[in-house]
């Protein structure tokens, strides 16, 4: 089925309007050539004239009359429509789909939303917690947290701060096996893996020296937080970031290794799809983490 032509019905209801080419062209910003052709287009279409043109007069068929009406409607709608979505992208309403990392998530992201949302009573955050790397064009995210070193895409990537890791244990692990004091050492020790990073643990010293390491132990999980209670049992070390061992550390309940070797800090990133096109409510809540995460 051929679509219609909504730009020369558009025309049509200008000109009929104006009660000129001319006129209609200026209205619209365009020529007078162009609306011409726009007008001869439909007619072809629709197998009919729609004016009576003289030198001085122009004025509408008998079959062209009740097309007018249809034409009117038509501009009338789509003007409707298109300040109908202009008012839903400059209002701070409706909702935003927002990923985060689970632990970071529900310690760091939470608690924020809290304050945005008392803030914006017509905003709704639907928030998606999940360690799992989401493709935020194809599951319609509009805002995404990412703690990973990106690699290169079409996605629009903001870093907000640095998340440092640590390497940790019991001290009762450490009474048992040992404290390493080098990264090479860490091959003779069990070593709890996080499945959502791939490769071996990178490990750099003040010296300049890099070091890598392949974890292997009893346990690997999806989850940081689900490394902690066997961390806590003294069963392994593991590389955790600070939003997750920071109060066990001050508690006393882990403690970390191998400071000089600490490994790489990594990125906090704030990702969007690729268009710069956003509605305000989706700028309100990416200006309000960008601002309130960088002072994190």
């Amino acid at each position: 089925m051929r679509l219609p032509d909504l730009e020369a019905w558009a025309i049509f209801a200008s000109v009929v309007e104006h009660r000129s080419f001319s006129a209609a062209a200026d209205a619209v910003g365009l020529s007078k050539a162009t609306v011409s052709k726009a007008i001869t287009r439909l007619e072809a279409h629709l197998g009919q004239s729609l004016f009576h043109r003289t030198s001085r007069r122009l004025a509408l068929t008998e079959g062209g009359k009740p097309l007018a009406e249809h034409a009117a409607r038509i501009l009338a709608e789509a003007r409707a429509a298109e300040e109908s979505a202009h008012d839903a992208a400059s209002a701070h309403t409706g909702r935003v789909r927002l990923a985060a990392p689970m632990s970071f998530g529900i310690t760091n992201v939470a608690p924020l939303l809290a304050e945005f949302l008392a803030a914006h009573p017509g905003i709704e955050v639907d928030l998606h917690l999940s360690d799992a790397r989401v493709d935020i064009v194809a599951e319609g995210f509009d805002v995404a947290l990412r703690i990973a070193e990106l690699p290169d895409s079409s996605l629009r990537a903001r870093r907000l701060c640095t998340i440092q890791a640590h390497l940790v244990a019991a001290p009762r692990y450490l009474a048992a096996h040992g404290t390493p004091t080098h990264p090479a050492q860490l091959g003779e020790h069990k070593l709890f893996g996080y499945s959502n990073v791939v490769g071996p643990w990178r490990f750099h010293s003040p010296d300049g020296a890099d070091v890598s390491v392949r974890t292997q132990g009893q346990l690997t999980a999806n989850s940081g937080e689900a490394l902690v209670p066997s961390l806590i049992a003294g069963l392994g070390i593991a590389r955790l970031p600070d939003f997750i061992v920071s109060a066990h550390l001050a508690s006393g309940a882990l403690v970390t290794i191998l400071d000089d070797w600490a490994p790489a800090p990594i990125g906090l990133h704030l990702l969007t799809p690729p268009s710069p096109l956003r509605p305000a409510r989706v700028e309100a809540l990416i200006e309000f983490l960008g601002r309130r995460l960088r002072d994190r």
